[in-house]
């Protein structure tokens, strides 16, 4: 039988569950997180006036978002590395891939040619806050088709 592992992510943090048994169950493996996604995007949907600094001028909040968008691509790096190891230990024969559809992009153009070919799905939803047992309603209510 060959071995699922569904990643549910966002900026912030990834789930790995593995299809277990012929039920289908949904246990969680492990769990990786980059709190400054979640912390740095709090900051950023704030309504504060731009921030001076010294005779420099203002700083934009472009300064900001790009230092989200710097997290959000090394926290993608991290996750394919991850994922990468994995394929090489032979840990799962197959993946779902589920992410707002921002991530999944991040997190596909980080992905390794071997790990892509085991891409079985993806699902641009954030469901990285659900547990396995809600994880596994939402496939079984028939939205969406994994596992």
């Amino acid at each position: 039988m060959a071995t699922t592992w569904i990643v549910a992510a966002d900026e912030s943090r990834a789930r790995v569950l593995q299809v277990t048994g012929q039920r289908e169950r949904l246990a969680e493996i492990d769990h990786l997180s980059n709190p400054e996604g979640r912390a740095q995007n709090r900051e950023l949907e704030t309504d504060a006036e731009p921030r001076f600094h010294g005779n420099a001028g203002p700083a934009s909040d472009r300064e900001a978002q790009g230092a989200v968008e710097q997290s959000v691509r090394t926290f993608a790096k991290e996750v394919g590395r991850y994922l990468d190891k994995a394929r090489l230990e032979r840990r799962y024969d197959e993946l779902v891939l589920v992410a707002p559809p921002k991530f999944l992009g991040a997190l596909r153009k980080e992905l390794g040619k071997e790990v892509e070919k085991l891409v079985a799905e993806e699902l641009p939803k954030d469901l990285s806050w659900f547990n396995a047992r809600e994880l596994e309603r939402y496939f079984e209510k028939g939205s969406g088709r994994a596992p």
